[in-house]
């Protein structure tokens, strides 16, 4: 049954491997948790997804699997008969009492349990003999019988692993979705090295207790600095013309980005970055700053991300005085290579769809310049840039 549900997962393009299956069998066989589906669904993600993106995909694969079975558990496991009582008479009426008679009062149903326990070798829903789910059984929950052992069944089914899959709290996740500022965040923060900076002022609980143990029992409260996200970021952006549709895409990734790097500087330019970038469109012609300047500012340890459509025409990359906004001194190409050459890890990510990149030839030149580190304004596109960055 588990190793169809794995073949089920990588039918739905889960990356799960086989190490990590053999992780999730080892569990279950060291009984890490109960025999219940709500928490083989907690095991089997935590054993099997290791990317949040996934989950909401796994949920889908899981969800599709066992629908309408309710618990998973070895029906040839040792029940005590005290138990069986005991649960037994908890849902009995007055009325099941008397009715129960039929097969010979409780020590015969009990018995007759006990048989169809050894007996059965595989989960049943159905039917009127075997242990498991509706029909008429004696033996079993959500089915009808007076006269019956109700097994696996709580609060007469208003609660399941169901609502946890069906509810895809992560169906945001997936990489196959739109953007939106929740999703970017998520795939940002791959980006993250942490360290601690700062005065030390948050409690430091390792360092307290130890002190505490060498000094006799005596209270030595050890704080250091606050654990910070060390990547500093540089963003470029693109606005105005044929970027005008991706204002809303452009936005998101903008918030995400301020809310997940402390150190991020952001500037923005029109089509290509020439001699000056600034920060607010609306006193660009009065408030610029020189990119010369802002290479001999920021280290080449500033990961830098252009966000634009590299789409213009090829002589505002190639010639002087070929940009749209002033005469400028240099070509766009030497300003670019200016700035791939200072910056040691350097991305763009582009809001048009990639089959269209080759059609475009300003695009092509940008992409010669700067190498294989174009990627498309996608989730997925997003992660493989992060990954850029990183390495």
């Amino acid at each position: 049954m588990l190793v169809e549900f794995f073949l089920h997962l990588k039918s739905f393009k889960l990356p799960v491997s086989t190490r990590e299956f053999l992780t999730l069998l080892e569990a279950l066989e060291q009984r890490v948790v109960s025999l219940s589906l709500d928490d083989f669904y907690a095991l089997s993600r935590m054993c099997l997804v290791k990317d949040e993106q996934h989950f909401d995909r796994f949920d889908l694969a899981f969800g599709s699997y066992f629908k309408g079975v309710d618990a998973i558990f070895d029906i040839r496991a040792e029940i005590p008969e005290e138990w069986l009582r005991k649960e037994f008479l908890r849902h009995l009426s007055d009325e099941d009492k008397k009715l129960i008679e039929a097969l010979g009062g409780l020590d015969k149903l009990l018995e007759t349990f006990k048989q169809r326990l050894e007996e059965q070798r595989r989960r049943h829903a159905g039917g009127k003999k075997w242990i498991g789910t509706g029909g008429t059984s004696p033996f079993g929950a959500y089915g009808y019988n007076p006269e019956g052992i109700r097994v696996g069944q709580e609060g007469g089914g208003a609660r399941s692993a169901v609502k946890v899959w069906d509810e895809r709290s992560f169906r945001n996740l997936d990489g196959d979705v739109e953007l939106n500022t929740r999703n970017i965040k998520i795939a940002l923060r791959r980006l993250r090295r942490f360290a601690r900076e700062g005065v030390p002022e948050e409690l430091d609980l390792d360092g307290t207790i130890e002190g505490t143990a060498k000094n006799a029992g005596w209270l030595d409260l050890r704080l250091q600095p606050e654990r910070r996200n060390r990547v500093k970021v540089l963003l470029f952006l693109d606005v105005g013309g044929s970027m005008d549709p991706h204002v809303e895409f452009c936005e998101e990734l903008f918030s995400a980005a301020k809310s997940e790097f402390r150190h991020l500087e952001y500037f923005y330019f029109h089509n290509c970055v020439y001699d000056y970038v600034w920060r607010d469109n609306l006193r660009r012609r009065n408030e610029r700053f020189g990119t010369l300047e802002l290479v001999r500012t920021y280290g080449p340890d500033w990961r830098v991300i252009f966000v634009g459509d590299a789409a213009m025409s090829p002589y505002e990359l190639t010639q002087t005085g070929g940009s749209i906004e002033y005469t400028n001194d240099e070509p766009g190409l030497a300003w670019l290579a200016r700035i791939f050459g200072h910056f040691r890890k350097v991305i763009w990510w582009n809001p048009e769809p990639a089959r269209g990149w080759e059609y475009t030839r300003s695009t092509q030149m940008i992409m010669q310049a700067l190498g294989p580190r174009m990627f498309p304004l996608t989730l997925d596109g997003i992660a493989r840039g992060i990954d850029a960055l990183r390495h």
